[in-house]
């Protein structure tokens, strides 16, 4: 296959923007050059690589050539950096796509991120820690905090540590709903607060007590801050980290005794890349300081 830069530039603009319009501003051509270059790819490639949908979707074969766009552009990054001063106005910048899980992006990630920020441009994708790998194998990131150990096909993975979760409560709260502490009977009837329709982590310390599924009354608070202020509030008991366990929020555990620990890691794609490599040591490094 006789794959151009431009074309491989297109493809990656139009699924990144969702439109050929947007596509074509973000690399200040017409649309109608963008048309041109996906069409003269996808002949090229010998199949359909996009779905000239609202927001425009790659297919199977879109997904495999856009992976491959994607590792051309950080590579191609790393080359103009090494060239030039990436402190100077209008210098080349790598654009790193990073799948993170909200609560470590909420407590220690950010200044990771900080210390490799010189030439880089981050993409954070906010998403559970145990759906990140998704977007690692559709080429939608090139690497994610999560909680899978299983390297995906084609990336490496290393141990950052865990982040421990506890069951907390506004002590008002507690004393309505568990006023004989923590038992099924409690668990089954006292509203509690989950992030997003993903996270399970709350049910899974609730089966630990009621060893069957359960149904209590749930608000659902898709924000880290959120989610703990709507403890505080005692809207409903929650699993905390504790990194973002506060004394001035004079939340109690709801018992001393049980915690979860949450494994992560991080996944990258195997490329010899100097600006990713940085990225890796940074997150590396906070992760020990940060993590169990």
């Amino acid at each position: 296959m006789d794959l151009q830069l431009d074309q491989l530039r297109a493809l990656d603009a139009v699924i990144s923007e969702g439109t050929f319009d947007a596509a074509a501003r973000r690399l200040s051509v017409t649309p109608s050059a963008i048309s041109q270059r996906i069409k003269a790819l996808e002949d090229a490639a010998g199949r359909i690589l996009v779905q000239r949908t609202k927001p425009v979707q790659p297919t199977e074969s879109g997904l495999t050539v856009l992976r491959l766009a994607r590792q051309i552009q950080l590579l191609t990054g790393d080359t103009a950096r090494e060239l030039g001063d990436v402190h100077q106005p209008g210098a080349a910048r790598v654009v790193i796509p990073i799948a993170v899980n909200a609560d470590s992006l909420q407590t220690w990630v950010i200044p990771a991120l900080g210390r490799a920020a010189a030439g880089v441009s981050f993409d954070i994708h906010r998403e559970d820690e145990e759906h990140t790998t998704r977007l690692l194998r559709d080429g939608t990131v090139m690497a994610a905090i999560t909680s899978t150990a299983a390297p995906v096909q084609g990336c490496t993975v290393r141990r950052l540590g865990a982040m421990r979760y506890r069951p907390m409560a506004q002590p008002a709260f507690a004393r309505t709903w568990f006023p004989d502490g923590a038992n099924a009977k409690s668990f089954a009837h006292a509203p509690v607060v989950l992030f997003d329709r993903k996270d399970d982590l709350q049910f899974r310390l609730m089966r630990h007590y009621t060893r069957k599924p359960v149904d209590p009354p749930r608000h659902y608070i898709p924000s880290s801050a959120g989610f703990n202020d709507a403890v505080c509030a005692g809207m409903g008991w929650g699993m905390i980290p504790d990194l973002m366990i506060r004394p001035e929020d004079e939340l109690i555990p709801l018992d001393e005794k049980i915690f979860v620990d949450v494994p992560l890691y991080w996944q990258q794609w195997r490329l010899d890349s100097p600006a990713l490599t940085l990225v890796a040591a940074t997150i590396a490094e906070a992760a020990g300081e940060s993590l169990l």
